[in-house]
């Protein structure tokens, strides 16, 4: 006979098996009844850490019936599977980047589109350009100028060396939410991690010396809880970024500086900023006001161009 029904958290995702949190504390073992699954869902892993959901704690495995409502979640083309979505994470009170300008290169490309991934759901954005120890001259002022840049769209920016300084700046901006945790393999997200919370212990990687990228250390989603009202999202490095169900009309409403001019536009809401006359935002890229390396993402995005990494 079944138990009765509880609500709880996706705490960790590895595929098959979820962690699943109840309101008691108490942690369950769950899988996916299968009839989830034959919905018409087009995501890899329709039930995401973070989610919320519907469980009967049967025997030693749970099993998960359904997903309640999400707020939001943060997607990604799928990599393995065309023309379905990967979610990282649902839920979620903002979304942090950690990036590196060196050992690995994070491009500007793979920045504006999870920043573009993030903005799609009025998810608060964060970046962390990491290991500024390693930089060189050019790199260091590279770094304030898209400090720069990116604070003046919204975006809450740091630069440190999770591995030799204080990370006590980015953890107040944690405070009370529920924070998903992106970025390349090698950025060094575990390493901010263990400043953050030691109890978490993500093992750290290393850099390979021949192709400068890093090692995968996480291989799954997880939730760690900071304290009573703060959570964080650790997920497995990403290699590249694909946007998902973004229509073309929509895409510059994702981007601030170009949501702001659109209506300027001589043909308003219906101008995608490409070759139109008098277009408020190609104005804008001519006079400066728009920064050329977010434009020229922009038209990757809305052209379908491969630049993703």
């Amino acid at each position: 006979m079944s138990t009765q029904r509880l609500n709880g958290t996706v705490m960790r995702s590895t595929g098959s098996f979820y962690d699943v949190l109840a309101p008691d504390g108490r942690h369950y073992n769950c899988r996916v009844r299968g009839k989830i699954r034959l919905e018409g869902i087009k995501e890899t892993n329709p039930v995401a850490v973070g989610d919320h959901v519907a469980f009967d704690p049967e025997h030693e495995i749970g099993s998960i019936t359904e997903i309640l409502p999400r707020t939001n979640h943060i997607l990604r083309q799928s990599v393995k599977k065309t023309g379905h979505s990967h979610i990282l994470a649902a839920n979620v009170d903002q979304a942090l980047l950690v990036v590196t300008l060196a050992m690995p290169r994070t491009s500007l490309g793979f920045i504006d589109r999870f920043l573009v991934s993030a903005e799609a759901f009025r998810i608060p954005q964060v970046i962390v350009f990491n290991k500024k120890d390693l930089l060189l001259p050019e790199e260091s002022e590279l770094t304030q100028q898209l400090i720069a840049l990116y604070t003046s769209l919204g975006v809450t920016c740091f630069s440190l060396s999770a591995r030799e300084e204080s990370a006590d700046a980015v953890q107040h901006v944690l405070q009370n939410k529920i924070t998903l945790i992106a970025g390349h393999s090698g950025v060094g997200k575990s390493t901010l991690l263990n400043k953050l919370a030691p109890h978490i212990e993500q093992t750290v990687g290393d850099i390979s010396s021949s192709s400068e990228k890093g090692t995968h250390t996480t291989t799954f989603a997880e939730m760690f809880q900071l304290d009573e009202r703060t959570f964080v999202i650790d997920t497995p490095g990403v290699k590249e970024w694909g946007l998902v169900d973004t229509q073309r009309q929509e895409l510059s409403d994702y981007f601030p500086e170009m949501r702001d001019r659109r209506l300027d536009c001589k043909f308003g809401a219906r101008c995608i900023h490409v070759s139109e006359p008098k277009c408020a935002v190609i104005d804008a890229v001519q006079s400066g006001a728009i920064a050329p390396s977010r434009y020229q993402n922009y038209l990757g995005m809305l052209l379908g161009e491969d630049n993703r990494k």
